[in-house]
């Protein structure tokens, strides 16, 4: 998978491990992405999204809620 959502940009960011006794590492946040499929004008569309983009766009309706 790709290491950004295609719809929002969302993106790897950086920043430290705090240990109890304050050293810091560096690490990497990652973005919870997954693959999503859509279909549109009969034809299959196959997206990586971040988990934030899909609670979004299941919020304005574009995705419909499973019931």
């Amino acid at each position: 998978m790709a290491a950004r959502c295609e719809l929002t940009g969302k993106g790897k960011q950086f920043g430290h491990n705090v240990s109890f006794s304050l050293r810091r590492t560096k690490r990497v946040f990652r973005p919870n992405l997954q693959k999503k499929t859509f279909t549109v004008d009969g034809q299959k569309l196959t997206m990586v999204l971040s988990t934030q983009a899909i609670r979004t766009l299941k919020k304005k309706g574009i995705i419909a809620k499973k019931a």
